[in-house]
């Protein structure tokens, strides 16, 4: 590696993976001598980078935290995951993170190269949020690949052909044409008009694989509801058991609605120091862990079925505590 600046870029995105390297194996990856790896070590510590260096056979270089954080050298994979990262966070209600979000995604998707720019604007437009209320603390892995092609589809309305393993097990193919992308927590949700079933479906993207544009753009159908987050939410309801809770909580609704993350429609104001709230879940056990860990009295109207399990777990506390 000739090129000076070209080689310094190279050292700088080995060095910015998160291990230490030989001094040795450096000069092997860019094909120069240990004597010029010293010499661009040198080069990125005047720049501002913290490169330490360790002395001794298991010896090497590695960056360590500064006072200031350098330029970062980013794949493409990487970027997207980034910038999406950033879009979402910028879109909720998280103290302190909107602005920042905001200003940081504009900095990444100023240098972003027109293909990855691309990639990014569709996944966000083709992606709306439920409400937190209906969000699973853990859920399985999605590919981003697969996010990409997909909201690739929505955003162009392109119909797309993929593979998918229903709840029961049973394998299809499906050739449907997307129309948003439904983020519920770590679960992703594809709301698509279904061409074979003629009807709307909502598929879990966890559940699909190796979709694939046919390159056939459709016009725009009427979806079922203006609001694509709030009918998936309504028909994950539908399918799944719920409970539906209603309480009097001491506590103001506007604190209650930001440590539960509920939605607001579903707290309503009785004084300055209290609320009522109507919400649902779909385990006793959640309902009940997100009540007790409010941290203040509160009182359960409804459902029956959970005023039993709060004396089953009363009574066993009481007994853990010797009283």
């Amino acid at each position: 590696m000739s090129d000076t600046p070209a080689r310094l870029l190279a050292l700088l995105s080995l060095l910015q993976t998160p291990r230490e390297w030989p001094g040795s194996e450096l000069a092997e990856r860019l094909e120069v001598s240990p004597r010029t790896v010293r010499r661009d070590i040198d080069r990125l510590r005047e720049l501002g980078y913290p490169v330490q260096a360790t002395m001794g056979a298991m010896g090497g270089y590695r960056l360590i935290a500064g006072k200031a954080m350098p330029p970062l050298l980013l794949d493409d994979e990487e970027a997207v995951a980034i910038a999406v990262g950033l879009r979402m966070a910028a879109g909720q209600p998280v103290d302190g993170m909107e602005e920042a979000s905001v200003r940081a995604l504009a900095k990444l998707e100023q240098v972003l190269p027109a293909r990855l720019r691309q990639r990014v604007g569709a996944l966000g437009a083709a992606t709306v949020s439920m409400t937190v209320s209906m969000t699973a603390a853990n859920g399985p892995s999605v590919d981003p690949q697969n996010l990409a092609v997909l909201a690739w589809a929505a955003a162009n309305r392109e119909r797309l052909r993929f593979d998918y393993q229903a709840n029961d097990g049973s394998r299809s193919s499906r050739l449907v044409e997307p129309y948003r992308l439904v983020a519920g927590g770590r679960r992703w949700y594809l709301l698509a008009y279904d061409n074979d079933r003629d009807d709307w479906r909502i598929f879990r993207v966890d559940r699909l694989s190796a979709p694939r544009p046919t390159g056939v753009r459709v016009a725009l159908r009427e979806p079922p509801e203006p609001d694509a987050a709030a009918f998936v939410t309504r028909k994950m309801y539908s399918i799944i058991p719920t409970y539906e809770v209603r309480a009097t909580l001491r506590l103001p609704a506007e604190e209650v609605i930001r440590r539960l993350g509920a939605s607001p429609g579903d707290v309503r104001p009785v004084d300055g120091h209290s609320c009522e709230l109507h919400g649902h879940a779909d385990t006793l056990e959640w309902l009940a862990a997100r009540l007790l860990m409010l941290g203040c009295e509160f009182e359960v109207h409804d459902p029956p079925e959970l005023l039993a399990y709060l004396r089953a777990v009363g009574g066993r506390a009481v007994r853990a505590a010797g009283v």
